[in-house]
């Protein structure tokens, strides 16, 4: 029985003609992070920061830098994710791609890798950025690296089901303004849920994103609403269940081959 090699070439070709788009609005791309970063400290740091000095012993500007980089990672993997796939299944080239001797694992590995690299530098500028304006001590930097990593790649995937599962650019931009933002500034962002009442309290722990933020700020604090285990596993849950849909995409052809 013959096993295909792996098409390192193709894999290759797919990512860098992916990553060229971003290297196209290369100024954009860095500028904007940028900008975002510096009001969110103006508005949240300065004026509410004033007023809160500490939340659970840290201070204010430094406690709300998890949440504005786990923000901008869940709409740039989806963004860019979901464009990635829909612009060629918009223009037909899609076709190309899939004809080619590429396989299936090996497309998602090219459009989520590309997604996923241009997420964690993004992700990486604002972390950067947040240290102009106060000092960030990463307590656990391995933990910090692979929630990274794995909540860019997990965010990806999803973003890559949306580009194929959308008809329009309205459906493309659906998810990521009326779903994800909201569920991201109720996801403990800005704030810790332990200042919610307790009956709001129960229902913020429904929000998956709770659990993706906890677990990223406690590897900078080593302090987090839910226990790190369980901000892991869930991780590790999302990601698992995108994969399988991805699976699933390509066996069945859904919305590929029509």
């Amino acid at each position: 029985m013959n096993v295909q090699a792996f098409n390192r070439h193709g894999v290759w070709a797919i990512y860098k003609l992916e990553m060229g788009r971003a290297t196209r609005t290369l100024m954009q791309s860095l500028l904007t992070p940028v900008i975002t970063t510096s009001l969110y400290f103006v508005v949240f740091g300065a004026a509410i920061g004033s007023r809160m000095s500490e939340v659970h012993g840290v201070p204010y500007g430094a406690f709300i830098v998890p949440g504005l980089i786990m923000l901008t990672l869940f709409t740039e993997s989806l963004s860019n994710a979901s464009f990635g796939i829909y612009f060629p299944k918009f223009t037909s080239t899609i076709y190309e791609i899939l004809s080619a001797p590429v396989s299936s694992l090996e497309i998602v590995l090219a459009y989520v890798g590309a997604a996923t690299t241009k997420s964690i530098a993004l992700g990486l500028i604002i972390l950067i950025t947040a240290a102009f304006y106060i000092p960030i001590q990463i307590q656990h930097p391995i933990w910090m690296v692979g929630f990274l990593v794995l909540t860019a790649a997990t965010f990806s995937l999803f973003g890559f089901i949306i580009g194929i599962w959308a008809n329009s650019f309205e459906q493309l931009q659906f998810i990521p303004m009326l779903v994800m933002t909201p569920l991201t500034f109720l996801g403990g962002a800005f704030y810790s849920i332990d200042m919610l009442p307790p009956a709001w309290r129960t229902v913020t722990l429904f929000n998956p994103v709770v659990y993706l933020i906890s677990g990223f700020r406690w590897s900078f604090y080593s302090n987090s609403d839910v226990s790190v285990a369980t901000s892991l596993a869930a991780t590790l849950g999302f990601f698992l269940a995108g994969l399988a849909v991805v699976v699933w995409i390509f066996r069945t052809g859904y919305r590929l081959k029509t």
